[in-house]
Formats: C-alpha cells, structure tokens, sequence
C-alpha cells in the first residue's frame, strides 16, 4: 500500500517518494495531513528586476492582469508576490517567463 501511495504522489502531486514516506508517516502524528495539500500551490515572488526593469514590469502586468502602476508598485517594492496560490505548472511557467525577461524570481 505504502508503493501504491508513493507512486501517486509522485505521478498526481510531483512528491518524490523521500517526500512520501514523510507524508506517509505524518497523518500518525495529526499534524501533517496539509502538508500534502500545500505542495500544490506556490507562491512566484519577484527577487529582483535585473537589468531590463522595463521588460519586467510590462510582462508583471501581462501575466497578472494588473494595471502599469500595480506592476510597476510589485516590481518596485521586489522581493513581493507576483502571484500566490497558483498550481506548480503555472507557477513553473511564470518564473520562467519573468526569468527570460531578466528578473530573479523564487518559488515557495
């Protein structure tokens, strides 16, 4: 059963099995049943511009549906959340996004 469940958390959640016999020994302790639940959701925070600040206001701004001054105020006041609670895929494609635009993002 324990195989059954690593496999998939790996092949639904993207947990690898290491991460599995954590979660599998966690609901015994009570406490981390929303472990699991949390790997699903990332926050994309903007570290720093770089170079082309420019670029990465105007994509902050595509990609959030923000107006020029909201992704201007995100892209000023980095480190700040450009997106939060979005799934790994997207999280994944907005850090690269904004990464070829030049600026330094962080997943959480």
């Amino acid at each position: 059963e324990v195989n059954e469940l690593a496999d998939i958390l790996k092949e639904e959640y993207g947990i690898e099995p290491a991460a599995a016999a954590v979660a599998v020994a966690g609901p015994a302790g009570g406490g981390d049943a929303g472990a699991a639940e949390e790997q699903t959701e990332f926050d994309v925070i903007l570290k720093a511009p770089g170079g082309s600040k420019l670029a990465v206001v105007k994509l902050v701004k595509e990609l959030t549906g923000l107006g020029l001054k909201e992704a201007k105020g995100i892209v000023d006041s980095a480190p700040a959340p450009v997106k939060e609670g979005v799934s790994k895929d997207e999280a994944e494609g907005l850090k690269k996004s904004l990464e070829e635009a030049g600026a330094e993002v962080e997943l959480k």
